[in-house]
């Protein structure tokens, strides 16, 4: 198995490389601008004594105008080798940080994507600094961002992970490819929503169809009574007649114009990445089926990375006319009529496409955030989606955003006896075996009542059962020694909080959550939910005849979850509730303060630290 020491030297060393060719080119731009500086001073000296002091012959500074032209072509050529460069070190610079560990706060969080109204995002750190979407995301563009959160926020179907995992399998290894994904163009986030973008490529022409030929038309007049004027005497007359035409026909479409052209000038930088990305990803062969048929997607019937290069020039054009020297030019001969019917032209062929094009470059860009994963991150297993009655059963399990993160067993799954009677109990307490089709492994309870200290691990326990669900159902591998589950809903009260502008205490916005939750063990996929300290916004009365009576009708709705709790008079449904069992989490004061192991032991725990940990902060208690 690969180590993270191993992952890491691999990377340090591409990342000496490219930093010593970054050096190299550092030196070659010096010499490349004294060579020009020296090239322009002779053409200077040369063109004054050639045309000005007549001295030389007048052909004598096209030399050093040559020499000019070649250096500024070669010195360009170095300036953009050195900033792709610059973007391959910081790529494995980004990599080497996530291998090491040193990751938070320097991706990209996904903020947009975090609402207080999903039933798991903001409990599961799944956006936000330091969350799994941060150590995750390598996207190039927003879709390719969008899609990933997808991936999070929505389990797929069985066969659509299996078809994810084989294509992240595929493309773990191809450090080369996702290297050039990296440097291809600007970092760019983009500004353009690629749903809006989509809906233009399919929406109806902006310009009426003569616009074209009118514009080819009157450019071609003003040019040809330019070069005429003073030949012909009627031409001043009809220059001015072509000019006003020329002026009324920008004016009646100037509006229309302007649409167009905000509809590729806000995407222009992104339009360049995506060439450059489609561009790659057509060279690459793919073995995967669901890489083969993305690939197959932006090849036929023509390559797509032309079509959208095509599109990205068009915008390019648009931005000449900024430049007001250029804008007299422009208006002359007809440019932005002329460019727009070109935006339109290119719509009317490809701009139903569009939308094609864009997913595909947003799910393999998704698809190679989780390869990234599981390229950097050792140890890691892709676990195996099983259909059956709902079923977590994981051996060595860790938390994906903690390295240094104790593993633990987990098994979940609801009874295969008779609905509300509790499975037969064996002598040391356990369960019997209900595992059929899973390896002879029977997972041991229906739920898992957690209690324990503070800080002994019991939340972080929820969150790694939680992210791993996730990852697992959205195609990524994780961290465990084996993970295997039947599909499922998931849903959490890890990040509960009172919102002073809604109104709504912490009480009031956990019941309105577990109210979600019971709608969600209502759906097609049985609800594995992660309740920790349930109720805790009420009195100890209330809160223990209100958590019974939640942990049952969920139950009873056949899921499965864990709930944590500091009362213990809530461990008794260990006893009353089939399928349910206790686990804890157990401390020791040592020297005055109190030590953790974090391994998770049947039972429930038998002593409290809040006292232990009040003295050790100084607290007289």
């Amino acid at each position: 198995m690969t180590t993270a020491p191993a992952i890491a030297a691999e990377l340090r060393q591409h990342l000496a490389a490219r930093e010593a060719r970054l050096a190299s080119l550092a030196s070659r731009d010096a010499a490349y601008a004294a060579a020009r500086l020296a090239a322009f001073t002779a053409l200077v000296a040369l063109g004054w004594l050639a045309w000005g002091a007549h001295r030389v012959a007048a052909a004598a500074p096209l030399a050093p105008a040559l020499s000019y032209a070649g250096l500024a072509l070669s010195h360009d050529r170095a300036l953009k080798e050195r900033a792709r460069l610059r973007r391959a070190v910081a790529f494995f610079e980004a990599a080497l940080a996530r291998v090491e560990g040193r990751w938070q706060g320097k991706g990209n969080p996904g903020d947009r994507f975090a609402s207080s109204e999903h039933p798991y995002a903001l409990d599961l750190d799944l956006f936000g600094a330091g969350s799994l979407f941060e150590l995750l995301c390598v996207a190039r563009t927003r879709a390719g961002e969008e899609r990933l959160a997808g991936f999070l926020l929505q389990p797929a179907a069985p066969e659509e992970v299996s078809r994810r995992q084989e294509a992240v399998r595929e493309l773990a290894p191809r450090l080369d490819l996702a290297e050039d994904l990296a440097i291809l163009g600007d970092d760019l986030r983009a500004e353009v929503d690629p749903a809006r973008l989509s809906a233009w490529g399919e929406a109806p022409p902006a310009l009426p169809g003569h616009a074209a030929s009118l514009a080819a038309l009157l450019a071609a007049a003003n040019l040809a009574l330019a070069v005429l004027w003073d030949r012909v005497p009627l031409l001043p007359a009809l220059g001015g007649l072509s000019l006003f035409a020329t002026w009324a026909l920008q004016r009646v479409l100037r509006d229309r114009i302007a649409a167009v052209a905000e509809a590729v000038d806000r995407p222009a930088g992104e339009l360049r990445v995506l060439a450059g990305v489609l561009a790659r990803l057509e060279a690459e062969p793919f073995g995967a089926r669901r890489l083969s048929e993305l690939r197959a997607r932006i090849v036929q019937p023509l390559p797509a990375s032309r079509r959208i290069a095509r599109l990205s020039r068009l915008a390019e054009l648009f931005a000449w006319t900024h430049n007001e020297l250029f804008a007299l030019l422009g208006f002359f001969v007809c440019w932005r009529p002329l460019v727009a019917a070109g935006v339109e032209r290119w719509r009317r062929r490809d701009g139903a496409r569009l939308r094609g094009w864009l997913e595909a470059v947003a799910e393999l860009e998704a698809l190679a955030s989780l390869a990234g994963f599981a390229r950097e991150q050792p140890g890691l297993v892709y676990p195996s989606l099983e259909p059956g009655p709902a079923a977590f059963q994981a051996e060595a399990l860790a938390h994906p955003l903690l390295p240094a993160a104790v593993a633990n067993d987990v098994a979940l799954a609801a009874p295969t006896s008779a609905a509300g009677a509790a499975p037969p109990r064996e002598a040391d307490g356990a369960s019997p075996s209900q595992g059929e089709g899973w390896g002879g492994a029977a997972p041991r309870a229906r739920v898992l009542l957690v209690s324990g200290s503070n800080m002994s691990g019991k939340s972080t326990l929820l969150r790694a059962v939680g992210a791993s669900a996730v990852l697992a159902q959205a195609g990524a591998p994780v961290r465990a020694r084996a993970l295997r589950l039947t599909p499922l809903a998931v849903g959490a009260t890890l990040r509960i909080q009172d919102s002073l502008q809604a109104g709504r205490s912490r009480f009031y916005a956990e019941i309105t959550r577990l109210k979600q939750l019971m709608d969600l063990a209502r759906g097609e996929r049985p609800l594995l939910f992660l309740l920790d300290e349930i109720l805790n916004g009420t009195n100890s009365h209330d809160r223990r005849i209100g958590a019974e009576a939640v942990v049952r009708e969920l139950a009873a709705r056949g899921a499965i979850g864990l709930v944590t709790t500091h009362d213990l008079s809530l461990t008794e449904l260990g006893r009353s509730l089939a399928g349910a069992e206790n686990a804890h989490f157990e401390d020791q004061v040592v020297g005055g303060r109190v030590a953790f192991d974090y391994r998770l032991r049947p039972g429930v725990v038998e002593r409290s630290n809040a006292l232990a940990l009040m003295r050790a902060v100084g607290l007289e208690v």
